[in-house]
């Protein structure tokens, strides 16, 4: 123990003073960046202590429990139904390429050992197992990249300079001390970017908490940035800011929402030539919630895919784990028509960038080369403009198949005369460019 603590204070002294180094992305993170622009589709996991309230993973601080309460609720944790390979073998079946999993949220409970407390899942409930560990092991085995959410504020420590969230929860706002919070992050994040394999991303959230301080707040970001990026040159760093990414991220984050759209008023940023990733629940709720059978249909899901890719984004879809560490049964049957239709359609889709026609009401376009796909969504005629410019089209298919699709060149583009009204979840037109 004090061997590996004295190793992590090492590390911690030798990444200080480096905030002011200009972020120069390592051959391994540029890459990394393109693999994490063809992977297009992510899992997201909230799972915790919360998940046993069947509420909402803001419960600690919606209902002001107080922060010497809630920590009680690790006497009961015990998820027996947990089985780390089972869920990475249904999201990899879903088609996902890597999994983002809450090691430690806003209520401060971590989901892996750690020697910063004993409020964990190893050391501080009866479960006695590391969860990120096992997620780790079995992402290795299964093939498919571990992503990390780390929190950035904690309702529960004394020591963090509270926000504007988590006011109610009893903290004695004198006791702030942010150089002891900002090294208990540290060493946390070192723990976990040493000890569990490769780390696809770390995903970070909580900065707004903080933004609408009279004095701006140093979260010192600079020097955590370039830890992790010391730690582990490929592991792409993302914020959930809500702001134009800051110097040191690899990808840009987009809540409840696709890049250029605002619907949720979280995501009114500029879009930024970094890879971009939109997070969406798969029902109404980060978290699990017992009454919330609000799914959105297989069809919604797919489309929410196609429309990401089509804005060059990935999809980082949610789901809330059971109390007893089971997947819902009504998540699952959404995973598996996912699946389905990537089985048979993944091509247009993993390893495509946003194609040269822009997004429309009627669908999107993606691109490989001089592959165009048109991926038709929503409409309501049997003839469509496609907008092609002065691109040569040779040839025109029903993706999949040998089907022709007769097309004519109107102004800007091509017309798009089609059999019938498409209906289908997506029906994609194969455009073979000049």
């Amino acid at each position: 123990m004090k061997k590996t603590l004295l190793v992590i204070a090492t590390l911690l002294m030798s990444y200080v003073g480096m905030a002011q180094e200009t972020y120069h992305p390592t051959a391994e993170n540029l890459k990394a960046r393109e693999q994490f622009q063809d992977e297009k589709f992510g899992i997201f996991l909230h799972w915790g202590l919360y998940s046993m309230m069947g509420t909402t993973e803001w419960i600690m601080t919606n209902r002001d429990i107080n922060y010497k309460e809630y920590p009680k609720l690790a006497k009961t944790f015990y998820p027996s139904e947990f089985d780390a390979d089972a869920w990475v073998k249904a999201i990899k079946a879903a088609g996902a390429r890597y999994i983002t999993i809450t090691t430690r949220h806003h209520d401060g409970f971590s989901l892996f050992k750690t020697t910063t407390s004993t409020y964990n899942s190893v050391d501080g409930t009866p479960f006695k197992r590391d969860i990120i560990k096992e997620m780790a092991d079995a992402c290795q085995r299964n093939g498919i990249k571990l992503h990390l959410y780390y929190s950035h504020l904690d309702w529960g420590r004394e020591d963090y300079p509270q926000g504007r969230t988590g006011l109610g929860t009893g903290r004695d706002k004198g006791k702030a001390n942010w150089s002891s919070y900002y090294k208990f992050m540290n060493t946390q994040l070192t723990e976990l970017l040493t000890h569990y394999g490769p780390i696809g991303a770390v995903w970070f959230d909580g900065w707004w908490d903080h933004d609408s301080d009279a004095k701006p707040f140093d979260w010192q970001l600079p020097e955590q940035y370039a830890m992790i990026h010391r730690l582990q040159p490929q592991c792409l760093i993302g914020n959930n800011h809500h702001q134009t990414p800051f110097p040191g991220e690899d990808i840009q984050i987009f809540e409840r929402d696709l890049p250029g759209e605002n619907k949720a008023g979280l995501s009114g940023q500029s879009i930024s030539r970094l890879p971009l990733e939109s997070c969406q629940t798969i029902n109404d709720h980060w978290g699990y919630n017992l009454t919330d059978d609000n799914y959105k249909s297989p069809k919604e899901l797919i489309q929410m895919l196609v429309r990401a890719a089509g804005k060059n984004a990935n999809l980082l879809l949610n789901i809330g784990p059971e109390p007893g560490g089971a997947l819902p049964e009504l998540a699952l049957n959404r995973l598996q028509a996912i699946g389905k239709w990537l089985n048979k359609y993944g091509e247009t889709i993993y390893g495509t960038r946003g194609g040269i026609v822009d997004p429309h009401d009627w669908g999107v376009s993606t691109q490989r080369g001089n592959k165009l796909y048109i991926h038709i969504l929503n409409c309501m005629d049997s003839s469509l403009f496609i907008p092609t410019g002065s691109h040569k089209i040779k040839s025109a298919t029903v993706f999949g198949t040998n089907k022709r699709v007769k097309f004519t060149k109107t102004g800007n583009g091509i017309t798009l005369n089609l059999d019938t009204i498409p209906t289908d979840i997506d029906y994609i037109v194969e455009l073979t460019l000049g």
